[in-house]
């Protein structure tokens, strides 16, 4: 059985997200959608509101599996859940270089495990949680932010500018 773990923050989840999601199970046998924590970090939803905001956006499927993880490299995370693979986005040459650099050392601590590369299609490349908090709160914002995250999502911006 072909396994990919997708990890982010999915602060908030977008329509971006939810794309790589759907390619990730048509391309392998389970998906686990790993919410990660980055101390780093200020979120605006909790791991738990983050993940039932994924549950709430997609269909249930049994192949595809909502979890947390923290204070773990992602590899080690993979290896938990038996994951051959890793899956992730890049939307533009940022990430390319980021990605890159992080396949290379994901493959020394875990030559076994597998990075597997997708590019959304042009209409959501430039989707991500940073500019969906950075567009939410200004008079108007909702036309403009319900385009890029599915409808639980929105809803829950809407709760908390109000």
């Amino acid at each position: 059985m072909r396994t990919a773990v997708y990890a982010g923050s999915f602060d908030p989840p977008t329509n971006g997200h939810l794309w790589m999601i759907e390619r990730g199970l048509e391309l392998f046998d389970r998906l686990v959608v790993a919410i990660g924590s980055n101390p780093a970090k200020t979120y605006t939803f909790t791991v738990e509101e983050r993940m039932e905001l994924l549950r709430d956006s997609l269909p249930s499927c049994e192949r595809l599996t909502i979890a947390n993880f923290d204070n773990r490299y992602l590899v080690d995370y993979a290896k938990e859940v038996d994951a051959q693979y890793i899956l992730r986005g890049i939307r533009s040459s940022d990430d390319y270089e980021y990605e890159r650099v992080m396949r290379h050392i994901n493959y020394d601590m875990a030559p076994d495990i597998t990075t597997t590369f997708l590019m959304p299609p042009r209409d959501i490349a430039e989707l991500s949680s940073s500019m969906i908090k950075g567009l939410t709160g200004p008079k108007g914002w909702e036309s403009i932010v319900r385009r890029y995250v599915p409808a639980p999502v929105m809803e829950k911006l809407q709760d908390r500018v109000s």
